[in-house]
């Protein structure tokens, strides 16, 4: 097999191909091809499965040694301008290609048993192999330019697949909202990447680093003005990983099937604003306060999301604030300056988190099967409870994804977590304090979410908690599932499902358990490659850094923030135990009743929806409406005006047009004595 360096090209070309012959196949014989369903299933895994390959060679290979390798060609060319365009093959891009490539095959193998009876199933595969390939393209692109080309072809596929179930009202909204927030921070690291190529006449990373460096030191930029440029790239990664207060459509778009949740909102595509900011290090590190602005708002996004999880009783929505509170994590580390720490955080929490998502999928599908397809019912936890006994490979792994992202040794989470922590206390000593207080929110939501969900006793056949849970949400009760707006999770079954929804809840087919036992085995171990002492993780990325930090490790500095990161997350799990399991305490009457304000703060999302939707929504649809009015009166108005002028000249002018040769003549005699009178009054008296 020839050097991954050779066809690295290939990587997200091969899906696709896939999902171009599947895409035309569904337009012009979708009969033919939805009969097919399993052989396009297989082909499109064949094609992903085919690029996760090479990228895998290519990861070796930067493991035994070898060097990065860009390979470029003229796109486009005038003049002394040219566009370059091809992929670069380092360490960095290596590793995620092998972390997306591994999470869209689980995904894909899942999605055959969670999407197995929905009409959808090829086009779902179709939308999953198209993202896939943008993603790779993102990742091996040489610049910023090309980047921004799989930038949108990413946020497309998003929103294609946030709003898949198109039919319901929710997910379309949701998607026209995710759509809507992500060009708002597209539109602006656009304008940014313009403008830092109107300051070094380059897209490529380290050129524009170097040139803004260059055009500082020789005064031919103002400061203020990179700074500028700085911040407006940082535009679209706040945007696509979800930083506050682009943060919005994140949980809204759980309305998508949940394999997706797993694949490109937990794992993969809120992961490209930090990979992007990654690249980008050379050029903020340049700038102290673009790095504590990027540390500000990764802080704030931390505290936010895990604060909003603690009142969720949607599983989806809980977790989806949980890794709106891991990106701020993440961002946290590159304003801290160190990138490497974020980068290893986003690949031990794409592992664990994927798990847990696809672990809450396997619970929703297995409560359909008893409340319904109603998602205000088949998410709510109020109505889970005492599925451990009978989902004990979902259970196992959701319990050990909880672990990992509390933060417990040896688990995956700890060491990525705790490197971040260690680098906020060294920068910024007050984000470091709110990122440790966020890490006990964080053991305490995840374990709630594992009580209300796992222990205790079942309460999805409480028929007057589903009523209730039904009047609160606005729905109507249904009984049969064929009548139900948006019925896509399992609805389209090929056998007759006539009875109610009482049946038993089961453990999901291995299509499902596979993936979360395979996610269980990283989110455990891969942590090790990450120990501060000997990173091997930090060794592959960049060498030099790691003999620094090995050097610099001290062991009086490490135990101390590592006892104290467990012992907060200790005291969350401990809370969460007493309180939804062993029901010793009474949160609602210990926080809720006594601070009612602040928990109604909390479960309306710190009142951002309604911000957002008073100052921009209603905000634009005002403007809009007083620029109607604008057209309507004062446009149309002139438009109409010279309209009547010339129809009422024209009415006039008719009675001139006599056909008789003496009136014309008698015309032009009048006009010519007018002119000598008008030139005659205006001529100099001669003395």
């Amino acid at each position: 097999m020839p050097q991954a360096s050779e066809i690295a090209w290939l990587i997200p070309v091969l899906p696709l191909i896939g999902a171009v012959v599947s895409g035309l196949s569904l337009i012009s014989i979708n009969k033919k091809i939805n009969k097919l369903r399993e052989y396009v299933a297989i082909g499109l895994l064949s094609f992903v499965g085919a690029s996760a390959v090479i990228s895998y060679k290519a990861l070796f290979e930067q493991i035994n040694g070898s060097r990065s390798v860009e390979k470029l060609f003229v796109w486009a060319s005038a003049g002394d301008f040219q566009i370059p365009m091809g992929f670069v093959l380092d360490p960095l891009g290596s590793v995620m290609l092998a972390l997306v490539t591994t999470i869209t095959l689980l995904v894909m193998i899942y999605s055959h048993g969670y999407m197995a009876h929905d009409k959808g199933y090829v086009r779902f595969f179709t939308y999953l192999a198209l993202f896939s390939s943008s993603m790779m393209g993102l990742i091996i692109s040489p610049n910023l330019l090309e980047i921004y080309v799989f930038w949108e072809l990413v946020g497309m596929c998003s929103y294609l697949l946030v709003g898949f179930w198109y039919d319901r009202d929710g997910a379309a909204h949701a998607a026209q909202k995710a759509f809507v927030v992500n060009r708002v921070g597209d539109f602006g690291l656009l304008l940014g990447i313009l403008g830092l190529f109107w300051a070094t006449n380059s897209f490529d990373f380290n050129d524009i680093a170097l040139g803004i460096s260059q055009s500082l030191a020789d005064n031919s930029l103002p400061g203020w003005a990179a700074l500028l440029l700085c911040f407006l790239v940082f535009l679209g990664p706040m945007a696509k990983s979800a930083q506050f207060p682009l943060h919005v459509w994140l949980p809204d778009a759980m309305e998508g099937p949940t394999p997706i949740s797993a694949l490109i909102h937990a794992a993969t595509m809120v992961a490209a604003g930090v990979f992007l900011v990654a690249r980008l290090d050379p050029l903020y590190s340049l700038f102290p306060i673009m790095q504590f602005i990027i540390a500000m708002i990764g802080t704030i996004t931390c505290f936010l999301g895990a604060s909003i999880a603690l009142t969720q009783m949607d599983l989806k929505k809980g977790l989806a604030y949980s890794t709106v509170s891991q990106l701020g994590y993440m961002m946290l580390a590159m304003g801290c300056g160190a990138p490497l720490a974020g980068i290893f955080h986003l690949i031990t929490h794409a592992c664990f988190k994927a798990m847990l998502f696809l672990g809450s999928g396997s619970v929703i599908h297995a409560m359909e099967e008893v409340v319904g397809h109603q998602p205000v019912l088949a998410q709510d936890m109020r109505l889970m409870g005492g599925l451990r006994k009978k989902m004990p490979f979902t259970s196992i792994t959701f319990l050990i994804g909880c672990i990992a992202i509390s933060g417990i040794p040896p688990l995956a989470g700890f060491w990525s977590k705790d490197e971040i922590l260690g680098n906020a206390f060294v920068s910024f000593p007050a984000f470091w304090f709110i990122g440790f207080m966020t890490a006990g929110m964080t053991a305490f939501y995840m374990f709630r979410l594992y009580f209300l969900t796992f222990e205790g006793d079942f309460r999805g056949n409480d028929e007057q908690l589903k009523a209730t849970l039904i009047s609160a949400a606005g729905l109507i009760m249904e009984d049969d599932s064929h009548e139900n707006e948006g019925t896509s999770e399992i609805d389209q079954h090929e056998e007759s499902h006539d009875e109610s929804f009482h049946g038993e809840v089961h453990e999901s087919p291995w299509s499902m358990t596979f993936p979360l036992v395979f996610l269980a085995f990283p989110s455990v171990i891969i942590g090790f490659m990450g120990l501060p002492w000997d990173s091997k993780f930090i060794q592959l990325l960049d060498p030099d850094e790691a003999i620094t930090l090995a050097q610099e490790f001290d062991l009086k500095e490490f135990l101390p923030l590592a006892i104290a990161s467990v012992a907060i997350a200790s005291i969350g799990i401990t809370i969460a135990y007493l309180a939804y399991f062993a029901h010793k305490i009474d949160l609602s009457v210990i926080f809720a009743e006594r601070f009612p304000s602040i928990n109604k703060f909390l479960s309306r999302k710190w009142y951002l929806d309604e911000i957002n939707e008073r100052i921009f929504v209603k905000g634009t649809r005002r403007i809009a409406k007083e620029i109607l009015e604008v057209d309507s009166k004062v446009v149309d108005g002139v438009v109409n005006l010279t309209g009547l002028v010339t129809l009422g000249s024209g009415e006039g002018l008719k009675y001139f047009e006599t056909g008789r040769a003496q009136f014309y003549a008698l015309i032009v005699f009048g006009g010519v004595i007018l002119l000598v009178a008008i030139f005659g009054f205006q001529s100099p008296q001669v003395a």
